[in-house]
């Protein structure tokens, strides 16, 4: 999952919006750093990303790339489901705008960066004012996050190519995401992620 999805999720189970984005950012044990909501979103967004790293729909979706960039697909993978969401918002949040959502995200996040790390306050810079999580439902933005994380880092240089496996597995990719996230949905009102 990538900023979107542990955003829904943690706003679905009540969880620090904070932590659950932050968590990326911080290392070891939070515990001493943050407060106790904020410790347990960053928790939360763990266990989020390894249920998820776990489940057979995943696991189907990292086989459909090819040997040249599977050693990137959970990346890759990672922002497509983000598109996905973004893109389908309306079914899976009837009731609230991904525009307004993202505000109050935003809103809630905005007094703690601050005190945050600075590769956190650096990633809200941009996540806001470009729309990021908005502009994820179009495709040509996904390509050009992707390669944006090439260039940032050279180990990941293969996310340029694994643009090619997420176009060419579009529709799989899509009805894997369908299934599995109204899942994670739905543990995430049961408090359960």
């Amino acid at each position: 999952m990538n900023f979107l999805a542990h955003l829904h999720l943690a706003d679905l189970a009540d969880s620090s919006l904070v932590g659950n984005l932050m968590a990326d950012f911080i290392r070891g044990n939070p515990t001493d750093a943050w407060p106790a909501d904020v410790t347990a979103g960053i928790f939360m967004h763990r266990r989020i990303d390894a249920m998820t790293d776990s489940l057979a729909q995943v696991r189907a979706a990292r086989a459909g790339f090819r040997p040249q960039t599977r050693r990137v697909s959970p990346i890759a993978l990672d922002v497509m489901w983000d598109h996905f969401l973004s893109r389908h918002w309306a079914n899976f949040s009837p009731n609230e705008p991904l525009t307004r959502f993202v505000a109050r995200a935003e809103a809630a996040i905005a007094p703690v960066l601050p005190g945050a790390p600075a590769d956190f306050i650096d990633l809200n810079r941009y996540l806001w004012s470009e729309r990021w999580l908005i502009r994820y439902a179009d495709m040509t933005f996904i390509a050009s996050v992707l390669n944006g994380m090439a260039n940032r880092r050279p180990k990941l240089a293969a996310l340029r190519d694994a643009w090619l496996d997420l176009d060419e597995n579009y529709d799989a990719l899509e009805t894997l995401f369908c299934e599995f996230y109204p899942q994670m949905m739905a543990l995430a009102r049961r408090k359960r992620l």
